[in-house]
């Protein structure tokens, strides 16, 4: 059966879904989190991708990246994928694939959806039960966007840094998203867009890139 043809645009952030083949784990240890860490940032300034939110959890990784390249986010992904999967397979004694297929990705809407998808991609961990608050998580963007920290793999989106003056600011703002739940018929909309390659965003967005945001993997 052919692949379909993947969403995406040059300066439009996607949500990007990686997960391990059958949901397996694809972390087993810390050296694991902090290998995948740096290919990813080394992926991604190679080809060009602004990485605004993460969470690394145990058989799968999301990401809320946006390319300026229209295959900037197939290009770091692939490269991403080769080097772990010879670090992990090397590290663990094994062979074989790691990860479950194609990646899963979709446009977001910046204007209405990227702050609440990154609220998203952060409480991942919180909804799983692993811990009781965003920041008590490790391997999430949550201490960047929420607490202010400076980390290497972090470019912060435009529309976060409307969020206020200073990065003192920005960080309070975005903490105070997180007082309340994201809506349940949210949170499905978010993962449906996700897993059918679609667009999470309002009618007006979807016209506007309809017809001009349809690529191939290289």
């Amino acid at each position: 059966m052919a692949r379909l043809p993947r969403l995406c645009l040059p300066g439009v952030p996607q949500h990007i879904i990686q997960r391990g083949i059958d949901r397996q784990a694809c972390f087993l240890s810390e050296k694991d989190f902090v290998a995948y860490a740096y290919w990813l940032d080394k992926s991604a300034r190679e080809y060009q991708v602004a990485i605004h939110a993460w969470v690394f959890m145990t058989n799968h990784v999301h990401l809320l990246v946006t390319p300026l390249t229209e295959e900037g986010s197939s290009r770091m992904m692939q490269s991403l994928g080769r080097d772990y999967v010879r670090y992990f397979n090397h590290t663990y004694e094994r062979t074989g694939s790691l990860w479950e297929g194609r990646f899963k990705s979709c446009l977001v809407d910046a204007e209405d959806y990227l702050l609440v998808c990154q609220r998203y991609i952060e409480l991942n961990p919180v909804r799983a039960g692993m811990v009781a608050a965003p920041e008590d998580y490790t391997w999430s963007s949550y201490k960047a966007n929420g607490l202010g920290q400076q980390i290497k793999l972090w470019t912060p989106h435009p529309v976060y840094v409307q969020l206020g003056a200073t990065a003192r600011e920005r960080a309070a703002a975005y903490r105070e998203l997180f007082i309340g739940y994201i809506d349940g018929r949210l949170i499905d909309q978010i993962r449906k867009a996700a897993n059918r390659g679609t667009v999470l965003g309002n009618d007006r967005f979807k016209q506007n890139i309809r017809g001009q945001s349809i690529c191939s993997d290289p």
